[in-house]
């Protein structure tokens, strides 16, 4: 996953046709450690259809108040430029929950 570090580079990324999810994490969240292990093979399961970034909360404050980030970790799903859908809960992120999130963007993202 590659790792956004400016309001810019984040921007940029978005703005693309297809479907950019950004997943908003921090160093010191026990709950986005739990899905580092596995996203990985998710990423791998979902190339040519997501692209896939992440933003520490930590570095980016301004940003994540403007999407009003409050949980993490958080999964919104960009198109040009436009939030498609979210995944936002304060209970811990199982695999199913994220891919199950994904083929949903996916489906959104095509309706449109």
């Amino acid at each position: 996953m590659r790792k956004v570090t400016t309001d810019e580079q984040f921007r940029e990324t978005v703005a693309s046709s297809g479907v950019t999810v950004a997943v908003f994490k921090t160093t010191w969240c026990p709950d986005c450690h739990f899905i580092d292990p596995f996203m990985p093979e998710i990423e791998q399961n979902y190339a040519g259809r997501i692209e896939f970034i992440e933003i520490d909360r930590d570095d980016l404050p301004e940003l994540c108040s403007e999407l009003n980030i409050l949980g993490i970790p958080s999964f919104i799903a960009f198109r040009e430029g436009k939030e498609v859908i979210r995944f936002v809960s304060k209970l811990r992120k199982s695999r199913d929950e994220i891919e199950q999130f994904l083929g949903r963007a996916i489906e959104v993202s095509a309706a449109l």
